[in-house]
């Protein structure tokens, strides 16, 4: 694991030359900055370095996605000791399983992308054109970045947004550089800037593994999400979902299951892509950690299966299309496994077919698909059109052939929350969902007879500990975060 303190700028040199298949030129921290890039072609290659560093196991290739669904209540564990059991039982401090990987990973990936973009303005400075694409793609990842920081490390921003959030770094820094946290809504304000600035640098063309115009547009509806900005949200949900010549399209219920086999499908809005022998995770994978134990590898534990309470809610409709995804788990056993809980998106399917390439492990992880557009757009609009909010909640509700479609006087936020978690298991939203909605999370301790003495059955966002702490050790390198350590964990 890198050193914690992220801002020791020999960690970054470190780091990315360990990226050299992705980043084929010279990093400017290794020499002069000036010779990092020169062309747009340079500049595309350094992208494709930032896309590699986001599918780290610290991030989107496994841990950032399983905090989220542990911790949301989505999933449960059957046994302790499997690994990664502080993600559901909250057993975290500042010197205790921190999970201070997040803090340092994410770090690590701004850093990589204020590189590129000092490098940029440097040639375009100079009179260089041809880098938009680049510039826009990064701008847009550092807004995912630190929006992913600071939903981890921050308050909610309609809870308290003049509450610590992230330190907001946008240059290179030298190794005795010391950033202090800026406020939740600093936070924010900077992600929607970096989004703003991105957008018209982008293509509206699709860009398989890369971020094009409609995917910066799809994190400005998230974020305004978030904020509750209905407004601005559904402009940007609606905008895709209205996009011309349809760039993209909800899957059929006929090819839901079988989506997961493929890369960029028609619903794939960003997507990381994942190739073997480069950032393959192998049996540290997503989707090897859901998987049940013992399927396809003895190295398979079983790490994680769907809770109880997802089970009720996919139970809704025994035709429910998303169950093809689903394979029985070791919980129930006897006389025959009943219990569909182990979740095979990131397998590609129960048959552990993948998604085309020639490792099983080797699945693209699915940052934003139009689905969640559509859940977006019901949610923004249901405080003030709730006859629109229903359709865009039925083109996903309908994956439930057997529910009854929802009306306007049906439709309400709990049925959208619920809709969510069945259409986005394991895409790492439940957690985040439930604390921005100020919803009370229970968990399925009972399962697996599971001791969790760090938390109550039961919480809510009044706990300190759905807040990540800052780790002692980043402490120790940066002294003035000591006053700033979130509440609790003084």
């Amino acid at each position: 694991m890198k050193k914690i303190n992220i801002f020791l700028l020999g960690l970054f040199i470190i780091g990315l030359s360990s990226c050299k298949k992705f980043l084929d030129i010279k990093p400017s921290n290794s020499g002069d900055s000036d010779l990092a890039i020169q062309t747009p072609a340079d500049a595309q290659v350094m992208v494709n370095g930032i896309m590699r560093t986001m599918t780290s196991a610290d991030y989107y290739g496994r841990n950032f996605l399983l905090y989220a669904d542990a911790k949301g209540g989505d999933f449960t564990i059957f046994s302790q000791g499997r690994g990664l059991d502080g993600l559901y039982t909250f057993n975290h401090s500042p010197t205790t399983g921190s999970n201070s990987g997040f803090w340092s990973q994410i770090y690590y990936s701004i850093l990589q992308t204020n590189n590129l973009l000092e490098n940029i303005n440097k040639l375009e400075a100079s009179g260089a054109t041809g880098f938009a694409s680049a510039k826009g793609q990064a701008l847009t990842a550092r807004a995912i970045m630190y929006f992913d920081l600071v939903r981890l490390y921050g308050k909610s921003y309609d809870d308290d947004k003049t509450s610590f959030g992230v330190p907001i770094v946008l240059t290179k820094l030298t190794s005795d550089a010391q950033p202090l946290r800026a406020t939740v809504e600093q936070n924010y304000t900077q992600i929607l800037k970096d989004l703003k600035d991105a957008a018209p640098l982008l293509s509206k063309a699709k860009a398989k593994g890369y971020i094009n115009y409609y995917g910066n547009l799809a994190m400005q509806a998230r974020v305004y999400l978030y904020m509750k900005d209905n407004v601005n949200s559904l402009k940007a949900a609606e905008e895709i979902i209205n996009a011309p010549g349809s760039i993209y399209t909800l899957y059929t219920n006929a090819n839901w299951v079988s989506s997961w086999t493929t890369e960029a499908g028609s619903e794939s809005i960003f997507e990381l892509g994942v190739v073997p022998l480069e950032n393959d995770l192998t049996t540290g994978s997503l989707g090897f950690y859901h998987r049940r134990k013992a399927h396809g590898a003895s190295t398979a534990l079983g790490w994680f299966t769907t809770s109880d309470y997802f089970q009720t809610r996919l139970k809704q409709d025994p035709a429910d299309v998303r169950w093809g995804i689903m394979s029985y788990d070791e919980a129930v056993t006897a006389p025959v496994n009943t219990r569909m809980g182990a979740l095979y998106k990131y397998s590609g399917s129960v048959a552990l077919a993948g998604d085309g390439k020639a490792s099983p492990t080797a699945v693209n992880i699915k940052v934003i698909r139009l689905s969640e557009i559509y859940l977006i757009a019901a949610e923004a609009v249901l405080p003030t059109n709730p006859v629109q909010a229903a359709i865009y909640l039925n083109a996903i509700r309908k994956r439930s052939p057997n529910l009854a479609a929802a009306t306007a006087g049906t439709v309400s936020i709990d049925m959208i929350l619920d809709e969510r978690s069945k259409e986005l298991v394991g895409e790492g939203h439940r957690f985040f969902d439930m604390i921005r909605l100020n919803k009370s999370i229970t968990f399925n301790d009972e399962l697996g007879s599971i001791p969790a003495t760090n938390r109550t059955k039961t919480i809510d966002r009044t706990f300190f500990k759905t807040r990540l702490p800052i780790s002692q050790a980043e402490i120790n390198a940066n002294p003035g975060l000591k006053a700033q350590q979130n509440q609790g964990y003084q």
